[in-house]
C-alpha cells in the first residue's frame, strides 16, 4: 500500500467509524439513538485512534487536509505530495459517508427531520452566525494542529501515540466543539456532504452548500496559524 492509497483508506476507515456514531446517535429506531454528545466525541476520538493505527506507519495518517498543509507550510511534509494526499483524502471521506449510508439504510425513511439526516453527514452550527462559527473553526483547529507539532517533540512508548491523538480529538471536541460541531477537517465535512448531495437518502433535504465553505476555509487557516505559531514561537 502506498502513501495516498494508505490515506484514502484511513480517511474512509475515520469517516465510516466518525459518521457511523453520529448516525447511531441521531436516527430514529437506533438503538444509541439520543446517546448524547459526549458518546459522539468518544466515537470521533476512537475513530481517529482506529485510523492511525491503520496507516499511520505508511502514510502518517494525516487523515485531513489542514493537517496536510499546515505540516507542508513548516516545512516537515514534502510539498509535491500535498494535492495527492488531499485528493485521497476527500475520495476517502465521500466513500466512508456512502459506508455509513448504506450501513443505516433503514433508518432514513424512519427518521423524518431533513436536518438530522445532513448533521449524519456535516456540520452544522449550534448558532448560525458566520464570524463565530469561521472562528471557532479557526481556533478550534489551530489548537489541533498546533498540539500535533507538540506531540512531535515527545517520546512516547511505542503504540501510544495514536492513543494520544484520539484523546487530543475528544478534548478538542468536548471543549471547543458544542459551537460548530468541530468539524476541524475539510475532508471530513466536505467529502460526506457531497455523498450526502449525491445519494438518494430518503427526504435528505438540501445540502446546506451556504455554509459549506465554513468548514473548509476555517480548519485550513487555522491549521496554517497553529503551524505558524509553533514555528515562531516553540
Amino acid at each position: 500500500m502506498n502513501a495516498y492509497t494508505a490515506e484514502f483508506f484511513g480517511t474512509m476507515l475515520l469517516i465510516l467509524l466518525g459518521d457511523g456514531v453520529v448516525a447511531s446517535v441521531l436516527l430514529k429506531d437506533s438503538k444509541s439513538e439520543n446517546a448524547g454528545w459526549l458518546t459522539i466525541v468518544l466515537g470521533w476520538g476512537l475513530a481517529v485512534t482506529l485510523a492511525i493505527y491503520a496507516v499511520g506507519n505508511i502514510s502518517g495518517a494525516h487523515l485531513n487536509p489542514a493537517v496536510t498543509l499546515a505540516f507542508a507550510m513548516s516545512g516537515d511534509f514534502p510539498s509535491n505530495q500535498v494535492l495527492g494526499y488531499i485528493l485521497a483524502q476527500f475520495a476517502g471521506a465521500i466513500v466512508g459517508a456512502t459506508l455509513v449510508w448504506l450501513h443505516f439504510l433503514p433508518h432514513w425513511s424512519r427518521t423524518t427531520d431533513a436536518s438530522t439526516k445532513l448533521g449524519v453527514f456535516c456540520n452544522a452550527p449550534a448558532i448560525r452566525n458566520t464570524f463565530a462559527n469561521l472562528v471557532s473553526e479557526v481556533i478550534a483547529t489551530a489548537v489541533l494542529v498546533l498540539a500535533l507539532m507538540f506531540l512531535g517533540t515527545n517520546e512516547f512508548t511505542q503504540g501510544i501515540k495514536p492513543v494520544v491523538v484520539g484523546l487530543l480529538i475528544i478534548s478538542v471536541g468536548l471543549s471547543l466543539g458544542g459551537t460548530t460541531g468541530f468539524a476541524i477537517n475539510p475532508a471530513r465535512d466536505l467529502g460526506p456532504r457531497i455523498a450526502h448531495f449525491i445519494l438518494p437518502i430518503h427526504g435528505k433535504g438540501n445540502s446546506d452548500w451556504g455554509y459549506a465553505w465554513i468548514p473548509v476555509v476555517g480548519p485550513v487557516a487555522g491549521g496554517l496559524l497553529g503551524a505558524f505559531v509553533f514555528k515562531v514561537f516553540f
